[in-house]
């Protein structure tokens, strides 16, 4: 695309940085080197200048790399030997020879906090000990709590949060995930999800704190006080990362990780507040949007990783990639002849570090294009003063092996009231006729749908596993729907099994349990699913779902639709056919308690939608103003 004239419209926030001037240079041009300036002037401190001056080029890009903990374990990656266990040699290359500054991830599952102590405390020593002497900075995706920790509190996830329009609350439950992420070792926490919910078609739409502009930062403000506060330093803090700058989550087609166009005024209004706010209260890290924006893949715009977020925004912290996205630049996004020349324009752009992360390629790339004269050592210099800037802000320069005894309320009983408490409040009454609701304990109860007995559907996706479909990792002790409320109703409750999410099954059978009820707890779900497994094609309820409704309201029940929906699917055909509609989001591990005490009358609901439900399924396609 070119420029001419006033800057081209699809160009991303750019006419309020720069007069309007003619050019017919490439919007998607790696900067040049005489071009780069350090974008705001910043004070980082004479210590880290000191540690730069002693680095060499391979150190400082090795500050910039950051890789999967698989490169480091027994195993192939994706493959690794049963039980986890650290490779000493793999580990041995990644912190003598690449200098390696950070490490991410689980091997493919939840750990213990005894696995966790372990990992940690044998990266950092050997970090501190040898190579060149820096602590490395581990991050995590503890997404809606600390998910990949044995035993950890898991909330609802961040729409149901919203829903409770309680930003106290919620900042008391991002410090409860603050405090467990640092009692398993980890101090950065790649949350939370500041894309506005503005397409539901999206697979991380319940990533979200929903549509509105002002609900999000007040969201915002909330969870970066719970995360942060005011010292990342202290040992019950953890540094947030804000997701996915910019425009992430209103891609066109609705598909995750595929081409948004948004007008600049709809940028400025709808999706920058939320990253604004963060940065106002000193967000530490940024992640950027996977995908592009009018046409421009984020990781090489200047415009936006620059000018638009350090000279305006003012952020002070570290840019850090999404999984893969400068090898998409090349692979997928075809924008880039090969590995050099995408890292050469992500690099000029302004990303700090590379979440490569199953191989040392950006890092090999990066000491090539430094010593060929075609990325200039004092670029290094600029991300490695961000990197070292957060880890000193973290204490790992002064403090780099944590204490793992002074976590005495990790998955505590008041850490648990306060999840349950949030998905009470978030859980939202969208229907109540003929005085269904609340149940009478003494109703014979029939629980049937293919969310009524899985405590997987009830958390959704970044839970124990990546899309949180592995039953062998749930939290023990957790209750399924009909098992909350079967232990809370003072007659046995039966549950109708076979119903399945998207097969038309065992609809006969539950048919003829629910002859003999009362009163029908219809549970329909989606599956967890997150990123591009989450890809679907519309909004429409699955026609086995539907299907198991209508047949029921055949039978003149009393029937409670209750949903757990990864996003609002239509439900406009079945909804007359029941007596109320129940919308639970992803509530979490304590979720069905909370259920059950709105189902039977104990807690009034109080939930509010943080989005507009849609009627039909065009409406997905419409930026709302």
């Amino acid at each position: 695309m070119k420029r001419d004239g006033i800057f081209l419209f699809i160009g991303v926030c750019l006419c309020f940085l720069y007069s309007c001037e003619s050019s017919n240079e490439s919007t998607i041009n790696t900067v040049n080197a005489s071009t780069i300036n350090n974008p705001t002037i910043f004070d980082y401190g004479t210590d880290i200048e000191n540690l730069i001056s002693n680095m060499s080029i391979e150190e400082k890009v090795g500050q910039m790399t950051q890789i999967n903990i698989d490169l480091v374990s027994k195993g192939e990656v994706f493959n690794l030997k049963k039980p986890h266990e650290l490779d000493t040699v793999k580990l041995d290359s990644a912190i003598n020879h690449y200098f390696v500054g950070s490490f991410l991830n689980v091997g493919g599952h939840t750990y213990t906090r005894q696995h966790w102590k372990e990992i940690i405390n044998t990266i950092q020593q050997k970090a501190i000990s040898e190579g060149n002497g820096i602590p490395i900075i581990y991050g995590i995706d503890a997404i809606h709590g600390v998910n990949y920790t044995v035993d950890a509190t898991l909330f609802p996830q961040q729409l149901g949060q919203a829903a409770t329009w309680n930003p106290k609350l919620v900042e008391s439950g991002a410090g409860v995930a603050a405090y467990e992420c640092r009692a398993s070792g980890i101090p950065w926490n790649f949350s939370p999800v500041l894309d506005l919910g503005r397409q539901p078609l999206w697979s991380r739409f319940f990533e979200t704190y929903g549509e509105d502009v002002f609900l999000a930062k007040s969201m915002t403000e909330a969870v970066m006080k719970g995360y942060q506060g005011d010292d990342p330093s202290d040992s019950y803090k953890v540094a947030a990362c804000l997701k996915h700058f910019l425009g992430y989550s209103m891609p066109l087609s609705g598909k995750d990780r595929t081409p948004a166009w948004i007008p600049e005024r709809q940028l400025r209004e709808y999706f920058l507040p939320t990253f604004q706010k963060a940065i106002e209260l000193n967000a530490l890290t940024i992640m950027i949007n996977s995908g592009e924006i009018n046409g421009i893949p984020v990781h090489v715009n200047y415009d936006i990783l620059t000018v638009l977020l350090r000279k305006e925004m003012g952020f002070k912290g570290l840019v850090i990639t999404d999984w893969e996205d400068i090898i998409k630049l090349y692979r997928d996004h075809k924008i880039a002849k090969n590995m050099d020349e995408a890292v050469k324009m992500s690099i000029m752009a302004g990303v700090d570090i590379s979440m490569t992360p199953n191989d040392y390629s950006f890092n090999r790339a990066l000491i090539g294009l430094v010593k060929r004269g075609e990325v200039p050592e004092e670029r290094l210099d600029e991300s490695c003063r961000r990197i070292l800037w957060v880890k000193k802000k973290l204490g790992l320069l002064s403090n780099p092996i944590p204490d793992f005894d002074i976590y005495e309320d990790f998955a505590s009983s008041k850490h648990k009231e306060l999840a349950q408490k949030t998905a009470e409040e978030s859980i939202t009454l969208l229907k109540n006729e003929k005085g269904a609701l609340p149940l009478s304990k003494n109703s014979n109860i029939l629980v049937c749908g293919p969310a009524a007995n899985s405590l997987n559907i009830l958390n959704g996706a970044w839970t124990h596993t990546w899309q949180g479909l592995d039953t062998n990792y749930n939290t023990k002790g957790c209750l399924t729907i009909y098992e909350a409320i079967k232990e809370m109703a003072e007659i046995d409750v039966n549950i109708a099994e076979g119903a399945k999410l998207y097969e038309n099954k065992g609809i006969n059978s539950i048919i003829s349990q629910a002859k003999s009820a009362d009163v029908v707890v219809v549970c329909l779900g989606e599956e967890p699913s997150t990123e591009k497994p989450g890809d679907i094609e519309d909004l429409n309820l699955p026609q086995a779902q539907k299907d198991l409704v209508q047949e029921l309201s055949k039978l003149n029940k009393i029937i409670i639709m209750v949903q757990v929906f990864n996003r609002p699917l239509i439900v406009r055909d079945i909804e007359p056919l029941v007596d109320a509609v129940v919308n639970c989001y992803q509530p979490g591990d304590y979720g069905a308690k909370a259920l059950a005490n709105i189902l039977f009358g104990n807690v009034n609901p109080s939930g509010k939608l943080p989005f507009t439900y849609p009627r039909y399924y065009r409406f997905a396609y419409t930026l709302r103003p």
